[in-house]
């Protein structure tokens, strides 16, 4: 117990050193702290990052910084119309921002993607925004700065750029490879699970925030229209389990109409070998992308375990996700909460859809490695599922390691038992989900924060 309490106080030690400053006020934190290493970016404040540190400071009452972070980045976001191909659009958030000190002068500098590994912009970014807002207003019960004409034009810009008209027949959000956590190239383009369940919350978030007016009148009827078929084409079309992967076994392919089964144009020799012995009997989950005529089946913890927080799965649906990982604890869990995906992608499929990525190899990175931070989200969910039995067993498992191992950032191989290749020591938001997770476990009430039932 004591040791316990000992990571405790080590994790929240490391979380305020962490704390990046602008003029003297705090204004979020750096991505890692690990000493003598080169910064790269690593000294910058990742928005999607500062979100579990963020957490971490809402529930314990340290607001400042939170509301700080809000305040600066809320200014970062682009008003403009693109004239610039190159430039950022309006209602982009930037991936990350840092502090830049000239001539006893301190200003801020942020970065849209300009920087980032193949120039991708971070679709995600104002998403985890908008959900950080609504945190922070459930958190300090104060809804005055979300009400503020700066913050009601923000979330505007926000939903304009997602509910722009586009070429699409389907309700959910059309990305790029590479604009979310999964930031490489992975085949997660088109519709990736985790921006649709990103999408779903900002939009039940920005419905709260919105003030009830006749400038915000449209723009509340669009989220509306929007939120009803999003929820029933996820909940319908992304959902597997054993009864599901049947019906698409056993669908017709090439139909044209309206009233049709096989509405994407599933073929049944798509289906994984792997995946008829690996779904349990009790288990299901939210694919990982739809498409026309594609169905990626691999399980991407992220974004399943957010639906379950967010209530955009049923509770059903949530039941059997957690049946799922407790089933599968071995490929799921391994030696450190959680995997980012399972299966991994090897040999000539690793070498096609990834582009030969020598960091996202077989079982590493992105590639089906191992994310401490995954724990605050999988914690959230035991305690969403009455399910404490998991949350217990996976902190135990990580306070074995992130203690040892100086909270690294993701782990290598098919059971998570390495500390990853390239990753990082002293990573900010394995340290801040560590928190977040023990907080949530000793006090359900915190789930207030990102649930929306």
């Amino acid at each position: 117990m004591e040791d316990k309490d000992n990571l405790m106080t080590e994790a929240w030690q490391l979380l305020k050193k962490s704390v990046l400053y602008y003029r003297g006020h705090p204004i979020g934190t750096v991505a890692a702290i690990e000493p003598g290493f080169n910064a790269i970016n690593y000294d910058q404040c990742f928005i999607r990052d500062f979100v579990s540190s963020a957490l971490a400071f809402l529930v314990v009452g340290e607001f400042e910084i939170v509301r700080n972070f809000l305040v600066e980045t809320l200014k970062f976001q682009s008003h403009e119309p693109q004239m610039d191909s190159f430039a950022a659009g309006p209602g982009l958030m930037p991936a990350s921002f840092k502090v830049v000190c000239q001539e006893d002068q301190e200003y801020l500098t942020a970065d849209f993607g300009e920087h980032a590994i193949a120039r991708v912009p971070p679709v995600d970014s104002c998403l985890w925004w908008l959900l950080l807002l609504r945190a922070y207003v459930k958190s300090t019960d104060d809804i005055s700065l979300a009400h503020t004409a700066e913050f009601q034009e923000g979330i505007k810009l926000i939903l304009e750029m997602c509910l722009v008209h586009r070429f699409a027949m389907y309700p959910t959000m059309l990305v790029p490879d590479g604009s979310f956590m999964i930031d490489r190239r992975m085949g997660v383009y088109e519709h990736p699970l985790e921006i649709q369940v990103l999408f779903y919350a900002a939009l039940c978030a920005a419905k709260e925030l919105l003030l009830s007016s006749e400038n915000n009148a449209n723009c509340l009827c669009r989220i509306n229209q929007r939120l009803e078929p999003l929820t029933y084409h996820l909940r319908e079309y992304y959902w597997i389990n054993l009864n599901r992967l049947n019906e698409i076994y056993r669908f017709e392919g090439e139909e044209f109409g309206k009233e049709v089964a096989n509405k994407f144009n599933i073929y049944a020799d798509s289906i994984p070998a792997w995946l008829t012995e690996w779904l349990p009997d009790d288990g299901g989950y939210l694919a990982g992308n739809l498409g026309p005529g594609r169905m990626d089946f691999r399980f991407f913890a992220q974004g399943n375990l957010l639906a379950i927080i967010t209530d955009l799965a049923t509770k059903n649906e949530s039941q059997q996700i957690m049946n799922l990982i407790e089933s599968r604890w071995n490929d799921l869990i391994g030696y450190m909460p959680m995997k980012i995906c399972f299966p991994a992608l090897e040999g000539v499929e690793w070498r096609l859809i990834t582009g030969c990525d020598p960091k996202n190899t077989p079982w590493s990175y992105h590639n089906g490695g191992n994310w401490p931070v995954l724990l605050w989200l999988l914690a959230a969910a035991a305690q969403k599922t009455n399910r404490l039995d998991i949350a217990h067993r996976a902190i135990t498992i990580a306070e074995k390691g992130l203690k040892h191992d100086k909270f690294p950032e993701y782990y290598d191989g098919k059971n998570g038992r390495l500390i990853g290749k390239k990753s990082r020591k002293y990573q900010t938001w394995t340290i801040a989900g560590y928190i977040v997770a023990k907080e949530i476990i000793s006090n359900p009430t915190h789930l207030k924060l990102f649930s929306f039932r």
